[in-house]
């Protein structure tokens, strides 16, 4: 999948400027499809150049101009396409501190590592929560499923919430092993 399908999806939304979008990967994409703001204007040039999005001109005083983006209906399709087909890989994890892990001869040096990796997760896991409070709005879990129009970025967001909780269990666990490890020498 290329990089395409993660920003029309988040053109769901509703228009949104570049900048915009790249706050939107930051809290809601980026577990699961990270994206530099780089990335996403050039992403954003080529995809008004197939005419997948339509660009606007909005002017701003004591500020840059800015480009508000809307999906076009010729975008809308290839999505819908995109997202009937079944993925075309299994789920694949590239992590650098597996690596680290896997080469450690410092089990004090990679406890430092992991306790690191357990702040950053219980960071995540604060923003996906607020995210989660916000997008409730004060309903249930069933009110918010059964009222809103489109349930994707909830399901995607009880992933990240899912995936970064797992985070801190393995942690927890490498942590636990480690200080054994270094008690036993």
């Amino acid at each position: 999948m290329s990089l395409k399908y993660a920003v029309l999806a988040a053109l769901l939304e509703g228009e949104a400027s570049g900048y915009e979008l790249s706050k939107v990967f930051d809290v809601s994409f980026a577990n699961f499809w990270p994206a530099t703001p780089q990335q996403l204007y050039r992403e954003l040039e080529r995809l008004a150049q197939d005419g997948l999005v339509q660009a606007r001109f909005v002017q701003q005083e004591r500020r840059p101009n800015k480009r508000m983006f809307t999906l076009t209906e010729a975008g809308r399709q290839d999505l819908r396409a995109f997202a009937a087909e079944p993925p075309r890989r299994p789920t694949a994890i590239r992590d650098e501190l597996l690596i680290k892990i896997q080469a450690m001869e410092d089990p004090e040096a990679a406890r430092a590592l992991i306790e690191e990796r357990m702040t950053w997760s219980r960071g995540k896991l604060d923003r996906y929560e607020r995210v989660r409070d916000r997008l409730l709005d004060g309903r249930t879990e069933d009110e918010y499923l059964r009222e809103s129009d489109r349930i994707g970025p909830y399901l995607t967001l009880l992933a990240g919430i899912s995936f970064e909780q797992e985070n801190l269990r393995w942690c927890e666990r490498v942590a636990t092993v480690l200080q054994h490890r270094v008690a036993t020498g």
